[in-house]
């Protein structure tokens, strides 16, 4: 069994707790998973004692934006091999070229209904870990 550490970044909580409940239900990984509502706690989780092996983080989030947690992420390079995957409703041309331009490992467009947005998780959740 793989054992990952991941950290959920987003300011919608509904968001969170189905995010979560995905990545919960993929098979063989045991998964620790912290959650943050805002970019400053996102960073403050990146940089704590045990850093995650993926991050799924929103760009439209409080303190500081998701585009400027990754520039952090990805200009560091003790944190730059981390995978960040952004995961937000965000569907903008501009925001989809910032994003990889500073680094993304993956933009994927939270889709607007509940299934929808359960199924993505999923397939998302499979992917990464």
């Amino acid at each position: 069994m793989t054992n990952l550490r991941v950290l959920v970044a987003d300011d919608n909580e509904d968001h969170l707790f189905l995010t979560v409940r995905a990545l919960q239900e993929v098979p063989d990984v045991d998964l620790e998973i912290e959650t943050v509502t805002d970019g400053e706690q996102a960073l403050g989780a990146v940089y704590g004692d045990r850093p995650p092996h993926l991050i799924l983080l929103d760009l439209k989030m409080p303190k500081v934006n998701g585009l400027e947690v990754l520039e952090r992420i990805k200009s560091d390079t003790s944190m730059r091999k981390i995978p960040v995957v952004i995961l937000t409703s965000s569907e903008r041309p501009e925001d989809v070229d910032a994003a990889y331009r500073l680094g993304s490992n993956s933009y994927v467009t939270k889709p607007s209904t509940g299934a929808g947005l359960r199924e993505g998780l999923r397939r998302v959740s499979s992917y990464w870990t």
